[in-house]
């Protein structure tokens, strides 16, 4: 007989701060898969097994976390898989599917959210950065860079557009073979910082990113 695991199957019907941070996070790092016999799972593999274990936690599931061990100077991983043709097709509704990598958009985010669920995409496939430019000139500057990134240029574009409301302008796209980026400057990475922290709701977030920012604006003259 199968061993069924318990995970809340209603999670992603209804907008919550919480659901908008795990759907963000998901789109960032996660997959949705059907196997060979048929079976309709999805499955998060990060590095933080902290977050991992909130993440658990909220979606009320008592399956069990998997390492995977690093090689050399790669760092361990971690990943749940849970089982669900319900929760799977729930994210298939929101723009999630099998071969999300290249072909996902931006799902319609209540403007509410919209602060958590950037902050969960961020938390995933998002950097900050703090150093100094202009090295060169007598004068050097401290600056902040953060930036998204994807393989679907549709994504980062709509995520663009969508934060222009929020009043970030002037991202700019850098172009590699496998994937794209949303890059911004210190202006706007300041704004992104009020938009994904202080209009929250709830605690998920990766200290080390957000320990950035904060030190940053300690630095600052």
């Amino acid at each position: 007989m199968p061993i069924y695991k318990k995970v809340n199957k209603k999670f992603f019907k209804k907008w919550s701060s919480e659901m908008a941070y795990v759907l963000g996070f998901f789109m960032a790092d996660g997959s949705v898969d059907v196997n060979s016999r048929g079976y309709h799972y999805f499955s998060i593999q990060i590095c933080d097994k902290d977050l991992l274990e909130s993440i658990k936690k909220i979606l009320d599931s008592d399956h069990k976390i998997a390492t995977r061990k690093g090689v050399g100077k790669e760092k361990d991983r971690y990943r749940i898989q849970i089982g669900s043709k319900e929760i799977c097709d729930d994210l298939r509704n929101l723009g999630v599917n099998e071969n999300k990598t290249s072909t996902m958009g931006l799902p319609k985010i209540p403007k509410k959210y919209f602060g958590d669920f950037v902050r969960g995409y961020f938390d995933g496939d998002g950097h900050v950065w703090v150093g100094e430019i202009h090295k060169k000139r007598k004068t050097k500057h401290l600056t902040l860079q953060t930036g998204f990134t994807s393989c679907s240029f549709n994504f980062l574009n709509e995520l663009r557009h969508s934060l222009k409301d929020f009043g970030l302008v002037n991202g700019s796209f850098y172009a590699q073979k496998n994937y794209f980026r949303l890059n911004y400057s210190m202006k706007n990475s300041l704004l992104l910082y009020e938009i994904m922290y202080n209009s929250s709701n709830n605690n998920l977030f990766l200290f080390r990113k957000k320990v950035v920012f904060e030190s940053f604006k300690k630095m600052r003259p």
